[in-house]
This record gives structure tokens, sequence and C-alpha cells, in this order.
């Protein structure tokens, strides 16, 4: 259980941050600008879910239990090695994490009407917000790669395929607040030439 008695430490104020098993790193280092790009998409699923509510209940709950996992990944991934603080064993997203948001999606996508051109984020305002919120997660994978493909650093294969997952269930749910994509922007190339 965490327990936060008093929000500001001092320890930051030098540029450096606390890794979850205790070591410290430079805020800009690579590790903390992945979690905290996690934690940024996590603020934009909670920003879209005032949009989601109950005109969307299923999908709501469903951005509910990725917000809860959100945390589990940035705790995933701020604590590298195999061995947290006071010797506990991390915590680590779980391939079953990622079989749930599959369901999850394939059940939404089921309704959708196909697809014929890329889409423009809109259409709504919970499509716009989960727009937003898949770019968002969709950065926060790119440094995850990135910080996997550095020799010294570990991401877990798991914690990859997870990230790629929630975005893709945010492009999945924006089209079916979108009246299961009848509402879609659809891009038309060249258009205003």
């Amino acid at each position: 259980m965490v327990v936060l008695n008093k929000i500001y430490t001092r320890t930051g104020d030098t540029g450096s941050t606390a890794l979850a098993n205790g070591e410290r790193r430079p805020k800009h280092d690579l590790r903390v600008s992945a979690y905290g790009t996690v934690d940024e998409a996590n603020a934009c699923i909670g920003m879209a879910r005032l949009h989601t509510g109950s005109d969307h209940a299923g999908i709501d709950a469903i951005l509910s239990a990725i917000q809860n996992d959100l945390f589990d990944l940035g705790a995933d991934l701020a604590t590298p090695g195999t061995t947290g603080k006071a010797g506990h064993e991390p915590l680590r997203i779980l391939a079953s994490q990622v079989t749930r948001l599959e369901a999850d999606i394939d059940r939404l996508n089921e309704k959708l009407s196909p697809l014929r051109s890329f889409i423009l984020p809109g259409g709504s305002p919970a499509a716009a917000a989960l727009h937003l919120a898949r770019t968002v997660a969709r950065r926060a994978e790119r440094l995850m790669v990135e910080l996997a493909a550095l020799e010294d650093e570990e991401v877990g294969p798991e914690a990859l395929q997870y990230i790629n997952r929630v975005s893709d269930f945010l492009f999945v749910a924006a089209r079916a607040v979108n009246d299961d994509g009848r509402k879609d922007v659809l891009w038309v190339p060249g258009k205003n030439r």
C-alpha cells in the first residue's frame, strides 16, 4: 500500500528523481520520460471519461480498468531489474492484462462499420478526447520501445504489448462513441488542394 503523508519532499529539486527501487535518475532520463508519458496518457483517459460516463457505460468501465492498469505499467517501468525497494518483487504487466484488453477491442470492433479511410480525430467530444489519449499512448509506446532498445535497459514484452493495445482500444472506442463509426470524420486525401 502506498502512503503519502507529505506531497513535497524536496528530493527532486536538483533535477533527479527516485525510481521504485530507490535508484536516482535525472528527470530527463528515458525511463522517467516513458513512465511520465504513461501517466500523461492516463490523465488524458481521465479527461475522456468526462465525456463517456453513463452514455457509454461499457466503454467507461473498460477505461476505468485501463487507468488502473496504466498505474501498474508505470510501476513496472519505474522498477528496472528483478527487485523492488526493500527487496519486494516488482509489479509487472501480465499477459492476462493484454488478453483482456484484446477481448475488449474485439467485442467493440464487431459493431463498427467498415473502415474505408483514415479517420480525423473528432466527431463528438468523447471521440476527440479518446483520440487525444490514443496519440499520447502512442508516444508512450515509442518511448518504451526506445528504452527497450538500450543495451543496459529492459522493458518487459507484456508492457510493450499492453501499451500498444491501449492505443488500439482507444481508437476502437473513439469509433464506438461516434455512433459505431457512422459519425466518424473521414480523411479525404487532397481535399483542399
